[in-house]
């Protein structure tokens, strides 16, 4: 526990007409929060209208963004755990703004970053991001897949101490493709992917049909899962565990952690917002910087 005391963690509150300032509030209410260590909250003391989110609260969060990442780089703190923002309100004085991933890597001259998404023993990282549907399939490539599962399995070695991780990959198409009958992308790109991992001794399974992949058991069997796009990954790891669900960038050369919802307008200002998922971000990025 000495060792995490004497981390900071910088919080950012994210837009600040979103439920960002109150999550981060309830969290650091808390006494178990309170005892991990220090924090440094990135934000300002304006009056915001909770819930009427503006061109100006969008550029606020970026410039909260900019902070920490400035705070990294001076190595004022540890770690960075974001609120969330709208990329749509950014996007009006960022023009091409993404959204966290992408900016922190370009800060940070990265090229090979991940989403992955905590719960527990469930990992779950997704190949492509946030890319339309109809542009999946051309984005996965055996070059870029390899590369995914790489960056996994050395960061579930590194930051999660597995020795030997055991990673399953989810194939693109209904059934996994049933053996080119729907679809060729599992035979020409992904089995290629996971042939390469299991020729450099890894241990990667697949492709596996998406539609049985998330049942409870391989929660036990598999420390991670690589879905190939955002809604194939999240949208059963969400209906598992939203509450408590964490997203890691991995790839970077800090710990950065977030909460897995969004800015919940509708809802700021209510008192009503759940703290869980910010409350498990600040605790992994403790643990995982320790």
């Amino acid at each position: 526990m000495s060792r995490l005391k004497n981390k900071v963690i910088g919080i950012t509150l994210g837009d600040p007409c979103g439920v960002g300032p109150e999550i981060i509030a309830k969290a650091l209410r808390r006494p178990d929060i309170k005892k991990l260590g220090k924090f440094v909250i990135i934000g300002d003391d304006l009056k915001w209208k909770l819930g009427k989110p503006s061109a100006q609260s969008g550029k606020a969060s970026l410039e909260y963004l900019n902070t920490g990442i400035e705070l990294i780089k001076q190595k004022k703190i540890d770690a960075l755990v974001t609120g969330p923002l709208s990329k749509e309100l950014v996007s009006l004085s960022c023009p091409g703004f993404h959204g966290h991933t992408e900016y922190l890597a370009e800060a940070f001259n990265v090229k090979n970053v991940e989403m992955l998404f905590v719960a527990g023993k469930w990992k779950v990282i997704i190949a492509t991001r946030h890319i339309p549907l109809n542009q999946v399939s051309s984005a996965i490539t055996v070059k870029g897949l390899s590369q995914t599962i790489e960056l996994t399995h050395s960061v579930l070695q590194k930051m999660f101490k597995i020795k030997k991780p055991k990673i399953a990959v989810c194939g693109l198409n209904p059934h996994a493709g049933e053996g080119g009958k729907i679809g060729m992308e599992e035979k020409e790109v992904v089995s290629k992917a996971v042939d390469a991992a299991q020729d450099r001794k890894m241990k990667i399974y697949g492709p596996f049909a998406a539609d049985t992949l998330f049942v409870p058991v391989n929660g036990e069997k598999y420390d991670a899962i690589i879905s190939m796009y955002h809604d194939q990954g999240l949208g059963p790891i969400k209906a598992l565990f939203f509450p408590n669900l964490v997203n890691v960038t991995i790839g970077l050369p800090f710990i950065r952690t977030s909460t897995a919802h969004g800015t919940a307008f509708g809802i700021a200002g209510k008192n009503v917002a759940d703290p869980s998922s910010m409350i498990e971000a600040i605790k992994l990025a403790f643990e995982l910087s320790a």
